[in-house]
């Protein structure tokens, strides 16, 4: 497998110069994700600069993120917005040469895309995120791009199974999913039983699995439950089960660490790296 980054790269990406792909490559990665806060305003020229850039270091755009309304938004025409945003990045996908773009769930929560909202979890919202996104694939099928769509505890997708049903149910052979296992800790019991939780969530969803994302967490001292992410390998997710599963299922895609500031990412990578090493993973070109 690969091993690559979310972060290290500026918030405009059309300052990404030599300097920003020699800190990567640095840093011991051979793939970046590019994110986008303006999608719609995004030229081809622009793009194609990025990709030149990146090539020209030796750096592969591995995933693509965008910011913009989300899929599931209860204002159609904000959904629209949303919609419209991911058709034009499944483009701009296409003209950087990127591994896949990347789909978040989205919530219902109008403080944010990631956070609670009692019915996030409802069938109605289920099938909105399924009408957006059979909208998004037909955008994805015509650039020759993937789409992979991320699960958490929060949103609609919330399970492994869920995951699943959306896949079979939009229908497209561009639609896959991002590991991102951290995610789906919705309990005591997944914490503290994170081996079974990702066999569980490989077992169901490891052929479509095209990359992932790996963090690592902690539990609180606190009343109630409140984990916390940490630099990978402080943790208590098992990151041998996570890189053995990924290795299995995708053992050419890329795993991308993130959420973590520059400073801390290269004792994350380090643990990662060696963690894989003990675990017989063939790390594609990286020597240590």
């Amino acid at each position: 497998m690969y091993l690559g980054v979310q972060g290290l790269m500026p918030t405009d990406l059309n300052e990404v110069d030599e300097k920003t792909t020699t800190n990567i490559r640095k840093h011991g990665f051979s793939g970046v994700a590019c994110r986008y806060f303006d999608p719609i305003n995004v030229t081809k020229n622009e793009v194609t600069r990025l990709r030149s850039v990146l090539s020209d270091g030796g750096i592969v755009p591995c995933q693509v993120v965008a910011q913009h309304p989300d899929l599931i938004n209860p204002s159609s025409s904000e959904r629209r917005k949303g919609i419209e945003a991911m058709q034009k990045m499944c483009e701009v996908t296409s003209w950087l040469k990127a591994g896949n773009l990347y789909v978040r769930p989205g919530s219902l929560n109008p403080d944010g895309s990631w956070f609670a909202h009692p019915d996030n979890h409802r069938d109605e919202t289920f099938e909105t995120l399924v009408a957006s996104l059979t909208e998004v694939c037909k955008a994805a099928e015509q650039e020759n791009v993937m789409l992979a769509v991320e699960g958490h505890t929060l949103s609609t997708l919330d399970t492994a199974e869920r995951i699943l049903d959306l896949i079979d149910t939009v229908g497209s052979e561009k639609l896959r999913f991002n590991m991102d296992p951290v995610n789906f800790i919705s309990s005591l019991k997944d914490a503290y039983s994170t081996t079974s939780l990702q066999e569980h969530i490989y077992e169901v969803l490891g052929p479509y699995i095209i990359c992932g994302h790996a963090k690592d967490f902690f539990i609180q001292n606190r009343l109630v439950l409140h984990l916390e992410e940490t630099v990978i390998g402080e943790g208590i997710l098992d990151q041998r089960i996570f890189l053995e599963g990924f290795e299995t299922h995708c053992p050419e895609g890329y795993v991308q660490i993130e959420h973590l500031p520059e400073h801390q990412i290269p004792i994350a990578r380090k643990n990662l790296y060696e963690i894989g090493i003990e675990a017989g993973v063939n790390w594609i070109g990286l020597d240590s």
